[in-house]
């Protein structure tokens, strides 16, 4: 998928919605983001996520929606919905199907990594996340400039 489609610019910062049910990753994942000349706006899980996306179920209310994102980076094990479940639901939407989704888990279970790439996954990476990680992920999102 080519940065053009996603709607970003040369000089524009890309939008990355980085959702985890830990503070303390959130902070991580957020700080490795910002290094990295992204825009980052966070959600606490996945119903937050959908939320901020438009997607909730009988969401009426868009105005705290964000737009232009350009990657979402979900943990995979979150109470109430997995991250797993987070990226059915975006891939299942008409809306933002095309948006990159990249798992993250503490958990090296390689059928939970094949599951989730399977069903649309651009990466599966394993905590903690590094600066070489987001750099890379960082490129992806660049790449078609």
């Amino acid at each position: 998928m080519s940065a053009v489609t996603m709607g970003l610019n040369s000089d524009a910062k890309p939008h990355v919605l980085a959702v985890d049910d830990s503070v303390l990753d959130r902070k991580i994942i957020e700080r490795l983001l910002t290094n990295s000349s992204c825009k980052v706006t966070t959600a606490e899980n996945a119903h937050g996520a959908l939320e901020l996306l438009g997607l909730a179920d009988g969401q009426q209310n868009f105005s705290n929606t964000v737009s232009d994102v350009n990657m979402i980076i979900t943990d995979y094990c979150m109470p109430g919905m997995t991250g797993y479940e987070l990226l059915k639901k975006i891939k299942e939407s008409p809306t933002a199907k095309e948006i990159p989704v990249v798992v993250v888990s503490s958990e090296n279970i390689q059928t939970r990594i094949e599951k989730c790439l399977e069903e649309g996954a651009e990466e599966f990476l394993l905590k903690p996340l590094q600066q070489s990680d987001v750099k890379r992920l960082r490129c992806n999102l660049t790449k078609d400039e």
